[in-house]
C-alpha cells in the first residue's frame, strides 16, 4: 500500500488525465515563442492561476472564465509599463485581434460566440478603471445589447499569488495565450505577432460571409 500510495502521488497528473501532450498541428501550434509563457506549455492542459477581474475587483481563476460551450479563449497579457502604457499595448491589440475574430464570426451573433477576447494587466486593480479599456475587451452583446464588462483582469498581486510570477510571463513583452475549446494551450505569441495569429486562425476556421 505505501508503494501504491507513492505511485497515485508521483503520477497525479496522469490519474488526473491532464498529462496529455499534442503536438504541432493545425490545432496546436510550434513552440517558437514558449519562453514568453514557459508556465504554459503548448499542447498541455492550460494551467490556471489567480487573477483580479477588473470590474468588481472579484479574485478568480483565469481558467475558470471558459465555459464547456465550444468557444476558443484569446488571453492578451500585458507587458511592462506605466498603466496607461499597458493599456495602449492592449488597445493595440484587441482592435486589430477584433477584427481577425470578427470575420470568424456569423453576422448578427456575439463577438466573442467563436473566439473569446480576453486581457490581462500586470497592473494592480486599485490603479485601473474599466471605463478605459478598449471597446472591444467591453463588447456589447446580447438581445438587450448589454455591454460586458467581464473581459479584463489584473494579476494578483498577493503573494505567491502573481500570475506573471507562477506561469512564467515575459513581464518585458507581455504576450497571448491561445486556448482551445477543450482548455489545452494552442499557441503562444508576441502581442505584436498579429500576423500569426491570423494565420494560425486561418488554419482553424472558415470566414463567414
Amino acid at each position: 500500500m505505501p508503494k501504491f500510495q507513492q505511485y497515485f502521488i508521483e503520477h497525479g497528473r496522469y490519474t488526473a488525465g491532464v498529462s496529455v501532450r499534442y503536438g504541432a498541428s493545425r490545432l496546436t501550434g510550434d513552440t517558437t515563442y514558449q519562453d514568453l509563457a514557459q508556465g504554459f506549455e503548448i499542447g498541455m492542459r492550460f494551467h490556471s492561476a489567480h487573477v483580479v477581474r477588473l470590474a468588481d475587483a472579484k479574485q478568480m481563476h483565469l481558467g475558470h472564465v471558459q465555459k464547456a460551450d465550444a468557444r476558443w479563449l484569446i488571453c492578451a497579457f500585458a507587458g511592462e509599463g506605466s498603466v496607461a502604457e499597458q493599456i495602449a499595448q492592449l488597445d493595440t491589440f484587441s482592435g486589430q485581434a477584433a477584427q481577425i475574430v470578427d470575420r470568424f464570426t456569423p453576422t448578427g451573433a456575439d463577438p466573442d460566440q467563436i473566439i473569446d477576447l480576453r486581457a490581462i494587466l500586470q497592473a494592480h486593480h486599485h490603479d485601473a478603471q474599466i471605463s478605459d479599456m478598449p471597446a472591444a475587451l467591453r463588447p456589447v452583446k446580447g438581445e438587450l445589447g448589454l455591454q460586458d464588462y467581464e473581459k479584463v483582469f489584473c494579476a494578483d498581486q498577493r503573494p505567491a499569488q502573481n500570475i506573471y510570477d507562477l506561469r512564467g510571463i515575459d513581464r518585458e513583452t507581455g504576450c497571448v495565450v491561445v486556448v482551445r475549446p477543450d482548455q489545452y494551450v494552442a499557441q503562444i505569441l508576441p502581442l505584436d505577432a498579429l500576423d500569426a495569429l491570423e494565420s494560425f486562425c486561418n488554419g482553424l476556421f472558415l470566414p463567414c460571409a
